[in-house]
């Protein structure tokens, strides 16, 4: 049986996952800045003016990628979560699972180390607070306003704990350390546990 010719929007979606997906490869693979547009093209079979259709630099494919990258990362996190019903579960198991996925050398190669040195760090910023952070700032709201950590403005809160958590997971790409992640996992778990340690003794701001 013959199949339906593929309509030029279906090639148009095609060819950009296509580059997509070869920018991806050989970012994640070598870095950024040792990867070039013709090297892309190439791989991905395509021709340098199907990739400029799409993106009008390296540096546009690369912010396409990140964005892919931290949306997979936030998606893993949610999914952590909302597997557990204790609220406070929920933010434990979305943050070890921030840190699970951080891992993974191409998340940290392509969404914390290229990520803020291409975009500058406003930009990867705002990425950050569309995915990430911003479901670790609604948990954190959530348990301020229940009373399971102690009330204090959520916003320094959000960015402290998501800081460290980017700084231990280049650490972590750095790390021989086998146990690192571990390590790493439990640390966490007593720093958060001490923000519902003094909520249960009743302290407040």
């Amino acid at each position: 049986m013959n199949r339906a010719p593929r309509s030029k929007a279906q090639q148009r979606l095609e060819t950009r996952r296509a580059l997509v997906a070869e920018g991806r490869r050989l970012f994640a693979r070598r870095g950024y800045g040792a990867v070039s547009l013709a090297e892309i093209v190439e791989n991905a079979e395509m021709t340098k003016g199907a990739l400029y259709h799409h993106f009008d630099s390296k540096a546009a494919l690369f912010r396409t990628v990140v964005a892919q990258v931290q949306q997979e990362v936030a998606a893993r996190v949610a999914a952590a979560a909302e597997a557990q019903e204790d609220p406070w579960e929920q933010l434990i198991a979305g943050c070890h699972a921030f840190l699970a996925a951080s891992s993974d050398p191409e998340v940290q190669q392509i969404m914390l180390i290229d990520g803020p040195a291409v975009l500058g760090w406003g930009e990867w910023r705002a990425m950050d607070e569309d995915s990430s952070a911003r479901h670790l700032t609604e948990a954190l709201t959530m348990l301020v306003e229940t009373g399971i950590i102690v009330r204090q403005p959520v916003e320094p809160l959000a960015r402290l704990l998501s800081g460290a958590m980017n700084e231990a997971a280049l650490w972590l790409a750095r790390s021989a350390d086998p146990a690192g992640l571990t390590d790493t996992t439990a640390a966490l778990s007593r720093l958060l546990a001490s923000l519902r340690h003094h909520a249960s003794n009743g302290e407040s701001s």
